[in-house]
């Protein structure tokens, strides 16, 4: 992992700790994180000792396959907690991977000093497990778009759901991965929708010019992407 930058607690993050039931965790136990846009909050395999809840910014989760392709699991994490899995499967090391997208800050709660704390106190328990079913629900939400939508329906999706300011700059073999189709599919059907001017290719990137109709497009599988 890279090395974290540990931050002063700022005052209007406690009303995070309460939201969760931790206000009365030590102050020496918890911090601020702030993580740069591409920089890794998490390294699968690699240790995890805290539990963080995510005050601002955004993020994406993924998982890397034996043969070293990733697939991302969840795009667009911008609330919540990360590390709520490893926490309650009592794995020492991270499940998946977390990038930050954007800029991104947390409050982390250490696992040494609160670990009794954060197993037995209902409101952060009850709220985890919120947290759970959610994301249940958007994966089943993913396999069903993957099943049921069209590859059009599912990129369209995708880059809507992923976007920033109208601009679309994800690693392109990531995105073939996550929308279930091959990387020469997917770059056939970019160019198609640069071609009838829904999109502009960029340096940068893809500038979105026609957003409604790429929200047109999208339908189903924007509606099942929209839910996680």
């Amino acid at each position: 992992m890279t090395k974290l930058k540990r931050l002063p607690l700022k005052k209007e993050y406690t009303a995070c700790l309460a939201e969760y039931g931790l206000q009365n965790v030590p102050p020496s136990a918890c911090c601020c994180l702030r993580f740069a846009a591409g920089e890794d909050v998490l390294r699968e395999g690699h240790p995890i000792g805290w539990i963080a809840i995510v005050v601002e910014g955004n993020a994406k989760v993924c998982r890397t396959a034996p043969n070293g392709k990733s697939l991302i699991l969840c795009y667009n994490i911008s609330h919540g907690l990360i590390g709520e899995i490893e926490l309650m499967t009592r794995q020492v090391n991270a499940t998946s991977s977390v990038k930050a997208v954007t800029e991104l800050e947390c409050v982390a709660v250490s696992y040494q000093n609160c670990l009794a704390e954060l197993k037995t106190n209902l409101v952060f328990l009850n709220k985890l497990g919120t947290e759970l079913a959610e994301k249940l629900t958007a994966s089943s939400d993913n396999f069903t778009s993957t099943a049921l939508c069209t590859g059009e329906q599912r990129l369209c999706a995708y880059v809507i759901q992923n976007s920033h300011r109208g601009l679309f700059c994800d690693t392109l073999t990531d995105v073939s991965c996550s929308v279930g189709m091959s990387y020469r599919h997917m770059f056939r059907l970019l160019g198609k929708l640069c071609e009838e001017g829904i999109l502009e290719k960029r340096e940068s990137g893809y500038c979105i010019v026609d957003q409604e109709e790429l929200a047109r497009r999208s339908r189903t599988a924007a509606e099942l992407y929209q839910r996680v």
